[in-house]
């Protein structure tokens, strides 16, 4: 799941299970992370050959590949049947991880204690009331956790798909109180401090490590529209509106924008140990 800011408001239980819906076209289109994250996210907590770690709400198994390949015994906790069936297929290389059908809130930990819980964008569909104080209790004394997150951000001057299509996704869906403009890459590094978005611990955790990594990926106009059909903000809108809100898209981005476009992110590592 994608942590952008147009879409990281309080969401309705379940609508994280929309991504269930395409887990084949989710794997394809979304970023991953950076192998550097991982090795800070290492230095950091100190995990490595057979550490437990917990990963809720997996996906299709992207951080849950580099958890594996630091040596570490990953058991991930997916919601969606389709897309912990992939994850399961993506990580079958790895004989240490496990793939488990649950929400976090009903998850049976069965007693099982962790040195890291990590969750890559996907902290802010679970119920905060509940999650955070689930989080302490499976960690060990002197564990940590970690959020991990793709934050879509714009340069000054560099050419950005909502910019050229403003005009479009008022036509398609007016005053949807998710459109607008990407912020800007420095106002992010400056403000997104915390636990950024979601709601916070409490006392349950102690302050945060805060970096980031600057990403890219570039696409051509049917890529894009993937990339934007396998969003929550996208899928939250009705087929009729969305399936010629996201043609309109890709001919504009063919016709004014040379078929080629970026999608910058931030990629964002926010850990703190587990206290008490």
């Amino acid at each position: 799941m994608t942590d952008d800011p147009r879409t990281a408001r309080p969401n309705p239980p379940g609508l994280g299970r929309v991504f269930n819906e395409i887990p084949e076209l989710y794997d394809r289109v979304r970023p991953g992370y950076p192998d550097e994250l991982f090795g800070d996210l290492a230095a950091l907590t100190g995990i490595g050959a057979g550490s437990p770690v917990l990963e809720v709400g997996p996906g299709t198994g992207q951080a849950t590949r580099s958890l594996a390949a630091l040596g570490c015994t990953v058991t991930a906790v997916e919601p969606g049947a389709d897309m912990a069936a992939l994850a399961r297929r993506r990580t079958a290389a790895f004989r240490d991880v496990g793939v488990e059908t649950s929400t976090f809130e009903e998850w049976d930990d069965r007693g099982r204690r962790f040195d890291v819980l990590v969750a890559a964008s996907s902290w802010h569909w679970v119920d905060p009331s509940i999650g955070w104080r689930r989080a302490h209790d499976v960690l060990r004394p002197g564990g940590w956790m970690a959020l991990l997150g793709n934050v879509v951000v714009r340069r000054p001057g560099e050419p950005e798909v909502y910019a050229e299509t403003a005009d479009l996704h008022e036509r398609f869906s007016p005053g949807n109180p998710g459109w607008g403009h990407p912020p800007l890459e420095d106002d992010v590094r400056a403000t997104g401090g915390g636990w950024g978005l979601v709601e916070g611990p409490g006392g349950l955790f102690g302050p945060t490590t805060v970096r980031w990594y600057p990403a890219v990926q570039w696409f051509d106009a049917e890529g894009f529209t993937d990339l934007l059909r396998s969003t929550s903000l996208y899928r939250r809108l009705d087929r009729e509106v969305r399936d010629p809100l996201l043609d309109a898209i890709a001919e504009r981005i063919r016709t004014r924008m040379g078929d080629r476009v970026p999608r910058r992110y931030l990629s964002v590592l926010r850990a703190g140990a587990r206290l008490g």
